[in-house]
């Protein structure tokens, strides 16, 4: 029987080196397709917090399955065929991804459109989508230890540098992907990229395994490392393996929750953009990596690996939760405090992408992220190399250690994702969910009192129950991050999966809408939204059926109802607890123009992404609002693509109408390209499969009619907008620079050369 290093080429520096360059430039390609494949996979399932946690479940399952099938078959293999085996799986998953964006965005609608009607069916379609490349990315680490691991001494050291240098690459292309890859060459082009590092990770991958083949000279005899004894601890089979799957599962779902809560937290407290997400992420990835190669380097350090990984587990919940209670109960003057107090108070935000101030970038994405998740995400690096450190006992038995405890790992992230997204968000909000987080804690705290005596444990227990009680209630604590400062009149706060929703007082008698922290609308109505809703209820000859995108306070709805022919409007909202807090605050102050649209029998509400909504009902309309949207927000591309504008054209009856604000030409030339006629009111634009004459005459006399319903002065503004319309004419000079489903150009701030001038 061959030893444990038979055919086991040697390991240098340079050869050290090569591997971990594959294994960088492996973990950047992963990062730019879970980007853009969430975001192609979000446009069949809706854009809500819901859609994307079956998202990532699907993801992770996939990379859970295919790490458990790689440390099953890591054992069976010598190193040197490991490493060729993590070399093919890397091309494999290139030559998948070279094909993915057009696979994703147009088979699932081709073929699997029934899948798409239940959470459940969405789910599977997403794990059905996902599963193959995924696995393979899921094998890859087990077949790099099997490759790499020589000796128990060096394991976990060896092992948590591996991962630190993967995730470190996860970083890099979690930065990259929206600030230059989507940027520039759009989500094709990104992939791409992406393509590049798997074909970069793989011939280094064989590159090293030619130049190891030719050093090696005599490898060590089978003697060199002595076999466990039998019925150690330690083997696979036994209860402690068994414990340390356990654990590390509790830990995997403990880390997935807080990810998500912590991006609910950033995503309110930055008010996001689209560069949002890849740049937290970043930050987030960066610690995890940071902490696993601080771990490997002092790996001989973690003498008693079981009970550093209970404390480091308490710790990073202990350090969540007081960070979160210092975030919403620092005093409102507090020294570098006052100065998010008074950015959240605000209704003007930072555009990321757009905006380049210094000293609120760093605030607000470098300070801000590392002083909430950066110590946490660090000691999770170390906790991974602490696990290593316990139970690599064998190098022939170390990739199937590895993949079997990642796959725990992730069965564990799969169900913290699905359960924080699809209920506790729901019934328990932000700190209600890490309150519960805490609770679990007290698991880690069972198995250290059980292995350590009570006396050890009963510290942390007081420690974790002080954070518990000093987390603030949800509505006192996202009233402070909603920079709140009027407290003798009432805040209305909803929390849910969807969004986080707000009603909180602006000047005196006036009243702030949000969602996510991002101001969409103001009480009482303030105009910009009357002309938006106003202005198609006029041109249109006779709205009977009208479809509104984005409910806001009410105000585009409330004007595009302004005729008496119309007799239904559905207002598509994806932020559940809007049309609540709206009622709410109708009840307890005096808003006529509110009231006289909640009391409408003609408004129907329905909480669902409007894009999804259409894509999935035949129904047709005679009018489809889309309401404003700011040019940067986090998927707002999805609203000004030109396949998104074509959906709406298909949904329109004989002579119907779309209309869209136009916060750029970009957008306006999208609708242009997707509809044969058009009208341009600058900021305002609308569309149709018909002729649509500038008909100011038939405009006037409907507008006479319904003057009573907005009052003179505001009918004034209305009619001088739609004095300024003129044809909406398509610019083919600017074919390249329209906003598409798979290039949003304007979310992501990429220049306009390419746009030609107004026509």
């Amino acid at each position: 029987m061959p030893g444990p290093f038979e055919d086991a080429p040697a390991i240098g520096p340079a050869r050290f080196t090569l591997v971990g360059l594959a294994f960088l430039a492996s973990g950047a390609a992963a990062l730019v397709y879970q980007v853009v494949w969430q975001r192609i996979l979000a446009l069949h399932t809706g854009i809500g917090i819901t859609s994307i946690a079956l998202i990532v479940s699907a993801f992770m399952a996939g990379l859970g399955l295919g790490s458990h099938a790689g440390g099953v078959l890591s054992a069976r293999v010598t190193p040197r065929r490991a490493l060729r085996l993590f070399a093919v799986i890397e091309l494999l998953v290139g030559v998948f991804a070279s094909v993915s964006c057009r696979l994703y965005y147009e088979v699932p609608e081709r073929f699997l459109p029934g899948l798409y009607r239940s959470t459940l069916g969405m789910g599977l379609a997403h794990f059905l989508a996902l599963v193959v490349p995924t696995f393979l990315m899921g094998m890859s680490l087990p077949f790099l230890v099997r490759a790499m691991v020589r000796d128990t001494a060096t394991a976990s050291r060896t092992i948590g540098t591996l991962y630190g240098i993967n995730v470190l690459g996860a970083s890099l292309g979690a930065l990259v992907t929206p600030w230059l890859l989507i940027r520039f060459q759009g989500m094709e082009g990104a992939v791409l990229w992406g393509v590049a590092g798997n074909a970069l990770a793989g011939s280094v991958a064989l590159l090293a395994g030619v130049g190891a083949r030719r050093a090696s000279t005599s490898p060590p005899s089978p003697e060199a490392v002595p076999e466990p004894p039998a019925g150690s601890p330690l083997d696979p089979g036994s209860s402690s393996l068994r414990l340390w799957a356990m654990l590390y599962a509790l830990s995997g779902f403990i880390a997935l929750a807080l990810e998500i809560l912590w991006f609910r937290l950033i995503d309110v407290s930055v008010k996001s953009t689209a560069f949002t997400f890849g740049t937290v992420l970043c930050v987030y990835l960066l610690g995890l990596g940071t902490g696993s190669l601080l771990g490997a380097w002092n790996a001989a350090r973690f003498r008693r690996p079981l009970r550093a990984f209970l404390l480091i587990q308490c710790l990073l919940l202990l350090y969540s939760s007081l960070a979160v209670a210092a975030l919403g109960r620092l005093p409102k003057s507090a020294p570098g405090y006052r100065w998010f107090f008074g950015y959240w108070a605000q209704d003007a935000f930072f555009q990321l992408g757009a905006d380049w101030d210094l000293a609120t970038l760093l605030r607000l994405y470098l300070l801000l992220p590392v002083a909430l998740y950066g110590p946490p995400t660090v000691l999770m690096g170390l906790a991974f190399t602490a696990l290593q450190r316990a139970v690599q006992d064998d190098p022939r038995t170390s990739g199937r250690k590895v993949g079997l405890l990642q796959a725990a790992n992730i069965a564990g992230c799969v169900a913290g994702s699905l359960l924080v997204g699809l209920l506790l968000l729901d019934r328990m909000g932000t700190t209600g969910s890490l309150r519960l987080l805490l609770v679990l804690g007290l698991v880690f705290l069972a198995v250290l009192a059980r292995h350590g005596g009570p006396r050890a444990a009963l510290p942390w227990v007081i420690a974790l129950a002080l954070a518990f009680a000093a987390l603030p209630g949800q509505d006192a604590f996202w009233t402070r991050l909603h920079g709140v400062t009027d407290e003798t009149r009432p805040s209305f706060i909803g929390e849910d999966a969807s969004a986080v929703s707000a009603v909180t007082p602006g000047q005196p008698g006036h009243w702030r809408v949000t969602v996510n922290g991002l101001p969409h609308s103001w009480i009482p109505f303030e105009g910009l939204h009357t002309l938006l809703g106003a202005v198609p209820a006029i041109v249109h000859p006779e709205p009977a059926e009208v479809a509104v995108i984005g409910l806001g306070s009410g105000e585009t709805a409330w004007a595009v109802a302004c005729r008496s022919e119309t007799r239904s409007v559905d207002v598509f909202e994806i932020a559940a607890a809007q049309p609540r807090l709206l009622r709410a605050l109708n009840a307890a102050t005096a808003a006529p123009d509110l009231e006289r649209f909640l009391s409408d029998p003609r408004m129907r509400i329905q909480l669902a992404d409007g894009r999804h909504a259409l894509l999935r009902s035949e129904k047709r309309y005679d009018l489809i609002q889309v309401d404003a949207l700011y040019r940067t927000s986090a998927m707002s591309g999805t609203l000004y693509s030109v396949e998104f504008f074509r959906l709406c054209a298909r949904r329109l009856k004989p002579g119907g109408i779309v209309c869209s604000q136009a916060p750029g030409r970009r957008a306006a030339l999208s609708l242009a390209a997707a509809v044969p006629h058009g009208l341009d009111l600058g900021n305002i634009v609308i569309g149709s499969n018909d002729p649509l004459p500038v008909d100011l005459p038939a405009w006037k006399a409907r507008l006479a009619s319904v003057s009573d319903y907005f009052g003179a002065e505001v009918a004034s503004g209305i009619l001088e907008r739609l004095s300024e319309a003129r044809p909406l004419v398509a610019n083919l000079r600017s074919r390249r620079g329209l906003n598409e489903d798979l290039f949003p150009r304007d979310e992501f701030s990429t220049p306009a050369r390419d746009v030609g001038p107004r026509e």
